[in-house]
């Protein structure tokens, strides 16, 4: 048998590339044989009983990871994991809260009415006052103080703002659904009477 030309061998690996690119991540099974014919196949098929050299590949998933966290906030989160100590303790902790999520800042909230929280905040800080928030292991603001937890936040390595999203762009129309183009018919001047 003669070996395939070198097209041919660039044909068929294209061919393989679309494949796979074709296969859903589900699917991971993919052979490549020889045909009765002496043609090398790619399929997700299983090759059909008279067909040589057959070799069964497994396909990882191609998948590209879209995490909208910034790599500055893992890093932080990573180091200085965020808790909230809270309870329903109105406009105070509503503005504790909403400054972490003006920020986009990744935070357990632990509710200090539960028996669990209030002993993990009294474990903490001696004491049963909300709201605390914590930053890591080390760094602990007692009461709702906006410039003491900005620095907080700011020292453990936060971003100052959540990132920007992109807004996404309108989507198309089909030429099916759109409407004619108008057109325009020379002015001849108002009419007179």
């Amino acid at each position: 048998m003669a070996r395939p030309s070198r097209r041919l061998t660039i044909v068929c690996g294209t061919l393989a590339g679309m494949i796979a690119a074709a296969v859903p991540a589900t699917a991971q099974q993919v052979y490549r044989y020889v045909d009765p014919d002496g043609r090398i196949v790619y399929s997700d098929q299983a090759p059909p009983p008279d067909a040589k050299s057959v070799e069964a590949k497994r396909l990882s998933p191609n998948l590209i990871e879209n995490d909208p966290t910034p790599l500055a906030t893992k890093r932080a989160q990573d180091r200085y994991p965020v808790t909230l100590y809270t309870f329903a303790c109105g406009d105070v902790c509503d503005r504790a809260e909403a400054l972490l999520n003006r920020r986009g800042i990744p935070f357990a909230r632990t509710n200090v009415e539960e028996a669990q929280g209030a002993e993990k905040l009294k474990k903490l800080t001696g004491e049963l006052q909300a709201p605390v928030l914590q930053a890591g292991d080390k760094l602990i603001a007692k009461g709702f103080n906006e410039g003491q937890w900005q620095a907080l936040l700011d020292e453990a390595g936060y971003p100052t703002s959540p990132p920007l999203r992109r807004p996404r762009p309108p989507p198309e129309v089909p030429k099916s659904v759109q409407a004619p183009p108008m057109t325009t018919v020379p002015a001849s001047g108002y009419p007179k009477d």
